[in-house]
C-alpha cells in the first residue's frame, strides 16, 4: 500500500494551491524539482540498495532528502504528474558518448514522456548536471529555452536524440524511443547501474543541482564545478573525506547520515581513485 503524501510532496516544490494541469505547472514543478531534490550517486557508491516502490523513493527523496538518480528522481517525479492528473510515463534512453548514436550502449536512463493539449513532451529530472530543467517539446528540431540553455531533440534514425548547446557546439546527452516501458524493464536496468561493478554509478561519486537563477552546480569524485549561464565556470578541488560530505549537505542540499560507515565508505572510495590532474 502506498503511503505518499502528495501534499507534503508538493509542498517542498511549490507551496500554494492545488495547481492546474497545464504547462506552465508542468514547467514550474519541473524546475522546482531539479533545484529542491539533488541527483547522486553516493547511494551507489556506498553499495546501498535501491528500491524503486512509490513508498522508499518518497521516504528517500522527500522525507529523508538525500537525493537519488534518474530511476528514483524520474521515477517518484512521474508519480506525482500521475496524480496531478498529466498523462505522463516513462521511457528509456541511451547515454551518448562522443556525439555518436550509433555506438552501442545499454538502456540505463529513464525519462518521462509528457502529452499536454495534444502535444508531446520530453520532461526529465534525473540526468544530473545537464538536465534539461523544462519540458520540450518533442516534435520540435529547433533549439529550445530552457534556464539553463539551449536544448534540441533531433530524429535520427529511429531514436530521438537529446542535445545540449555547449559554446558553440551541441553535445547530445542521450537517445531514446517511445516503446512501452514495463515496470521490469526499469528494475533490470536499475539493477545493472546500482550494483555492476564497472557501472559509472558504482566507480563515480556524483552529485548535481541546479538553481533557478541559471546556475548548475556538479560533483565529480572531488572536482566541485559551479556553471552560471553567460559565465565562466568555476571549479574547485576536495581534499577529503570531509570536505565532500560538507559540500553534499551544504551545497547539494542532501542530508547525509552523520554515521562513520558513510564516512569511511566515502574515505575509502577516495583513496582508491586515481590521482586527480
Amino acid at each position: 500500500m502506498e503511503t505518499i503524501s502528495f501534499d507534503a510532496y508538493l509542498a517542498q516544490l511549490m507551496p500554494q494551491p492545488a495547481p492546474v494541469v497545464n504547462l506552465e505547472t508542468l514547467s514550474a514543478l519541473q524546475l522546482a524539482h531539479i533545484s529542491t531534490f539533488a541527483f547522486q550517486s553516493l547511494s551507489t557508491v556506498l553499495h546501498q540498495d535501491i528500491q524503486l516502490d512509490a513508498d522508499a523513493l518518497y521516504q528517500k527523496i522527500v522525507v529523508g532528502h538525500q537525493g537519488g538518480y534518474c530511476f528514483e528522481l524520474n521515477g517518484l517525479f512521474l508519480r506525482l504528474l500521475q496524480h496531478l492528473g498529466f498523462e505522463a510515463r516513462a521511457i528509456t534512453g541511451r547515454v551518448v558518448h562522443d556525439n555518436n548514436p550509433a555506438l552501442a550502449h545499454a538502456r540505463t536512463h529513464m525519462a518521462l514522456l509528457v502529452s499536454l493539449y495534444g502535444q508531446a513532451y520530453l520532461v526529465d529530472v534525473g540526468f544530473g548536471g545537464l538536465v534539461p530543467t523544462a519540458p520540450l517539446q518533442l516534435l520540435n528540431p529547433e533549439a529550445q529555452a530552457t534556464p539553463h540553455g539551449l536544448y534540441r531533440i533531433q530524429n535520427i534514425g529511429n531514436e530521438f536524440v537529446l542535445s545540449v548547446q555547449m559554446g558553440d557546439e551541441w553535445r547530445m546527452l542521450y537517445a531514446f524511443d517511445l516503446q512501452k516501458v514495463n515496470d521490469i524493464d526499469l528494475e533490470v536496468a536499475n539493477w545493472f547501474v546500482a550494483t555492476h561493478p564497472k557501472s559509472p554509478f558504482r566507480t563515480r561519486l556524483m552529485a548535481a543541482r541546479t538553481e533557478p537563477n541559471g546556475k548548475r552546480h556538479a560533483l565529480l569524485n572531488t572536482r566541485y564545478s559551479i556553471h552560471t549561464l553567460g559565465q565562466p565556470s568555476e571549479q574547485h578541488l576536495l581534499h577529503n573525506a570531509d570536505e565532500v560530505l560538507q559540500l553534499l549537505k551544504q551545497v547539494f542540499k542532501i542530508n547525509v547520515p552523520t554515521s562513520a560507515q558513510v564516512h569511511d565508505g566515502v574515505r575509502k572510495f577516495l583513496k582508491q581513485l586515481p590521482p586527480t590532474p
